[in-house]
């Protein structure tokens, strides 16, 4: 089983649906879909959430309402809660991207794994706390440690979602342009710019050389080589009518 199905993100007591709405989109972005609420408020009003989800309602819909702190953690057998503050409970806090790694392995192993975040006020009470089996603390100024709710759960869900390494970065189609081809292409340019009289033909050589370092530090593939040439092409027909 893909160890990301394994986790759930729950809310105790959010104040308001506009967060709710953006933590549903930040899940999307992380490939986590399974959203708890616990006793949500929603002072600005429930329209909120879905305008703030954008393609994410599929999430909202889904969501499960509790009651209890202790109702959302039923299935859990992880429980990891955020905190920004410190204080007796709350002395030994992990950091995100040293964490998730670990609480994927379990995952893996079949491990239900809840992260829970608290009120955009308050955070989480004392005895919330306790019923966590790590704590995690998001890096931030001393200055002002508190983080918008969604912007909590984007931290934490993007550590989580680069820890399973499952981003695939997209790959150049183009091959590496071989030698032979950008010297071509700057025969190609040679040509067209001593015809447009950009350059002398005595001092060619010096302007080429510089041309060539432009081109070796921008123009890597066949696909780059070859909009050059076409652009010397071009502009070489251009001045022979």
């Amino acid at each position: 089983m893909f160890p990301l199905t394994q986790f759930q993100v729950v809310l105790v007591s959010p104040l308001y649906a506009a967060n709710i709405g953006s933590v549903c989109r930040v899940m999307a972005n992380c490939g986590l879909s399974r959203l708890s609420l616990v006793a949500p408020q929603c002072v600005d009003g429930w329209d909120e959430a879905p305008r703030l989800a954008c393609h994410a309602t599929n999430i909202l819909d889904a969501a499960q309402r509790f009651d209890t702190l202790d109702d959302a953690l039923a299935d859990s057998s992880i429980v990891v809660g955020t905190t920004a503050r410190g204080g007796l409970y709350r002395q030994h806090v992990g950091q995100p991207r040293e964490t998730m790694p670990k609480l994927l392995e379990q995952a893996g192993r079949g491990a239900e794994v809840a992260l829970v975040f608290g009120r955009e006020d308050t955070g989480l009470l004392n005895d919330e706390i306790l019923r966590c089996n790590h704590l995690l603390q998001i890096p931030s100024h001393p200055s002002y440690l508190s983080l918008n709710l969604a912007q909590a759960v984007l931290l934490c869900c993007h550590e989580l979602f680069l820890a399973a390494d499952v981003y695939e970065p997209p790959v150049e189609k183009s091959a590496f342009a071989p030698a032979s081809q950008r010297e071509r292409c700057l025969a190609m340019w040679r040509e067209m710019l001593l015809a447009t009289g950009f350059m002398e033909p005595e001092k060619a050589d010096h302007m080429m050389q510089a041309f060539q370092r432009v081109f070796s530090r921008g123009a890597e593939t066949c696909d780059d080589i070859n909009i050059l040439m076409g652009v010397a092409r071009q502009v070489r027909w251009a001045t022979k009518r």
